[in-house]
């Protein structure tokens, strides 16, 4: 089952402030809240899309891609990618409640908030095959991963609550402020045992290889987000893999959004007689015809040859561009040929069947 487009989801438009989408969402949220539907499996499905929505909608990074590419864009991850449970919901978003529910963010009151590890970036390169077609790929990365042999305890300033509070007499009496514990980290334990080689949080860095799944009709510069991929942190939640796409240039196809270039230079007398001709595809190669009489700067469209639509809208064309080659030097029997024609009426340019620049143009667009 297909995923449903994030906006309409949350029940807004594209143009949404970021106000009006935390607004939406906390309303939502607080409808299929789990505490007002115990045991309603349909309106738990309905609070984790909601909060996978506003998990892209609400971060402005993650929103900008969304637009660009769709859910590919995100990596096929996220809430609904089975990457995140309901407590990492609460952990993330649970603020957004405010006192709906008692100031309790997740379910079952504590009031501590589960961290996040930091994400991990790579970069990937990919030839224009790969980029069209798609590929899985596996990759090396060092992440942060909790060592084996360490324990925790709990940690003694904040009594495992990841908090301090501190008191202060004002003219309008007491108040309470409460902040992270320096102790901890705010994690509310501090390691134990700690073998050679573990950072202070129990951490140790590992390799560690990770199959990519590269769908077809990514392009340079877009970023694939893994969820759970990133460095782990104790106590809380990994972060993310970042994944960076490269491009490869390809020695003679060119890629201009959906659609592959091809700049096919054919001589003079191939263009006066016509001929057939192969060109290469991103894969194979195929076989055109070149009308007699084909000007320079015309324009072959072969139909599906293109990039596919990474959210799964059609395919563009491969676009082969005419180029007719001028011979620099001739032989005295050649001059003496062309010259020979060059008083033939049928050699003259007609500027009533040639096309312009603009007429071509709007020819490729159509």
């Amino acid at each position: 089952m297909s995923k449903r487009d994030y906006y309409e989801v949350l029940g807004v438009a594209k143009n949404a402030s970021e106000s009006e989408i935390k607004k939406a969402y906390r309303k939502l949220a607080i409808q299929y809240h789990p505490d007002k539907n115990p045991g309603d499996a349909t309106a738990e499905a309905k609070f984790k899309e909601a909060a996978e929505a506003y998990d892209v909608l609400g971060d402005p990074q993650k929103k900008s891609q969304y637009d660009r590419f769709g859910h590919a864009g995100m990596g096929g991850q996220g809430f609904g990618g089975g990457g995140m449970d309901m407590d990492d919901i609460f952990s993330h978003f649970g603020d957004i409640f405010g006192g709906a529910f008692g100031g309790r963010g997740r379910r079952g009151g504590g009031g501590q908030r589960r961290r996040r590890g930091s994400d991990l970036r790579v970069k990937i390169k990919l030839t224009l095959a790969e980029m069209v077609n798609g590929v899985e790929k596996k990759i090396k990365v060092n992440k942060s991963v909790a060592a084996a042999g360490v324990d925790f305890k709990t940690c003694s300033t904040c009594g495992g609550t990841g908090q301090t509070v501190r008191v202060t007499n004002t003219v309008l009496g007491q108040m309470q402020m409460a902040s992270t514990c320096q102790t901890c980290g705010g994690s509310g334990q501090i390691i134990g045992n700690r073998p050679p080689g573990v950072d202070a949080n129990g951490l140790e860095k590992k390799e560690t290889v990770i199959t990519l799944n590269i769908p077809a009709g990514v392009e340079e510069g877009m970023q694939l987000n893994m969820q759970g991929n990133g460095n782990e942190i104790p106590g809380g939640i990994p972060g993310d893999l970042l994944i960076q796409i490269e491009g490869i240039e390809h020695e003679q196809l060119e890629r201009h959004g959906l659609d592959i270039h091809y700049d096919l230079h054919i001589s003079f007398l191939d263009a006066v007689l016509g001929t057939n001709i192969e060109v290469p595809l991103v894969e194979g190669k195929a076989r055109i015809k070149i009308e007699p009489g084909t000007q320079s700067g015309k324009t072959l469209r072969l139909k599906g040859k293109g990039v596919p639509d990474i959210n799964g809208y059609g395919r563009g064309d491969q676009l082969v561009n005419i180029q007719v080659w001028t011979p620099q030097k001739l032989s005295k029997e050649e001059r003496s040929i062309l010259e020979g024609l060059q008083s033939s009426e049928n050699f003259k340019p007609n500027a009533k069947e040639a096309k312009g620049f603009f007429q071509r143009m709007k020819d490729h667009f159509n």
